[in-house]
């Protein structure tokens, strides 16, 4: 793909405007053009533009002027993973190309990952529904017409404006330096309640709101208290685009007493399971399973906009689905990519039991990711 040099204006009626297609501006002189390339297998696919500072071009009106292009859609066609912020990622998708998502956004003042432009150290509960809900509804312009979107949501307490919080001695992890303060109208010790603020506000924008699925978690963490019962369990929302959609149901039947089978119950009893690398926060593939057999077949394209450790791609590459994958840390990002790569060449899952078995499928995503060549979204 040949990109041609910004270049100056020409003198006269357009005067003022950049325009391309002159060998003669330097590099150094205009517009930086980084190109993307996308996978392996396939030519670049988009570039990202900065003007430059030291742009010295003559104007008589004293005043600059650029035409600024809007970027091109992203083409599908294998396992992606794309790094960057998902707010400026997700509109480079095309228009109805997944037919399912899966997912868990980093939860409203519960951790800091350290990274500038995380979702989950907003200010207010508000500020961190709003852009869920911007976010989720550039999810639905994505999704196909029939697809399912599971979200993944925990809950949190009012932090009592204390600004941060200390390690437990059975969650060193949870200690943070930074917390946001008690919402307006809740007291200190008040269960937030975000799962259900984010559903009904999902709901009012357009989703149809199907399912609340318990996730209980018979391993859950320990916690130090003795004023309330210990957490076991987070939310799992079944939401969909329209008020019909394609759901296999008998794909994920449950045993049910005396023999035989049942339709899928709402509680899923499935236990937390440890993370490779860096994140500490990931899903299990137990709960990832049930959600991608219900809602797809093999070949189509599940998103995760939220990627982390990478558990969606496992999934999905062992039962021959795609994945696209959203991550804004880079750690984070080139962990899952590896993991990938290992699930590609067996059917097996890397880690957890499965109480779903699949066959050697044979397929193996394409990647691009040396240190000199990442996939970066921006």
């Amino acid at each position: 793909m040949e990109i041609s040099p910004i270049v100056p204006p020409r003198k006269g009626r357009n005067q003022g405007r950049i325009s391309a297609g002159h060998p003669a501006l330097s590099r150094n002189d205009a517009i930086e053009i980084l190109i993307l390339t996308i996978l392996s297998k396939s030519p670049p696919l988009s570039m990202r533009m900065c003007l430059s500072k030291n742009l010295t071009t003559e104007y008589s009106s004293g005043m600059n002027c650029a035409k600024i292009l809007a970027p091109s859609k992203i083409e599908l066609t294998d396992s992606l993973a794309l790094e960057g912020d998902v707010a400026e990622v997700l509109p480079r998708l095309p228009d109805e190309s997944v037919q399912c998502v899966v997912t868990s956004p980093p939860y409203w003042g519960l951790r800091d990952y350290g990274i500038e432009g995380q979702i989950g150290l907003e200010s207010t509960l508000a500020g961190y529904i709003n852009k869920l809900t911007n976010i989720f509804a550039e999810v639905r312009r994505i999704l196909k017409p029939d697809g399912i979107l599971w979200l993944n949501i925990g809950d949190s307490f009012t932090s009592g404006n204390r600004g941060w919080r200390a390690p437990d001695k059975k969650n060193p992890n949870r200690a943070m330096s930074v917390r946001p303060e008690n919402p307006p109208g809740l007291k200190d010790k008040d269960l937030v309640g975000v799962p259900w603020r984010l559903a009904f506000a999902l709901q009012a924008d357009g989703w149809f709101l199907r399912s609340d699925i318990i996730w209980h978690k018979p391993n859950a963490m320990p916690e130090s208290v003795k004023d309330r019962p210990t957490r076991a369990h987070e939310y799992l929302f079944m939401l969909t685009k329209e008020e019909r959609y394609s759901y296999a149901a008998e794909e994920v039947m449950e045993e049910a007493e005396g023999g035989g089978k049942r339709n899928r119950r709402s509680v899923w009893s499935i236990n937390t399971a440890p993370t490779y690398g860096n994140h500490i926060a990931g899903f299990p593939q137990e709960l990832v399973e049930p959600c991608i057999l219900a809602s797809t077949k093999p070949d189509d394209f599940v998103l995760d906009p939220f990627f982390g450790c990478g558990t969606v791609g496992l999934v999905a590459i062992r039962m021959k689905r795609k994945f696209i994958g959203v991550e804004l840390n880079q750690t984070y990002l080139d962990e899952a990519i590896q993991l990938v790569k290992r699930q590609a060449q067996t059917a097996e899952p890397l880690r957890g039991y499965t109480r779903y078995s699949t066959k050697q499928n044979g397929y193996h995503p394409t990647f691009l990711e040396t240190p000199g060549k990442r996939r970066k979204v921006s």
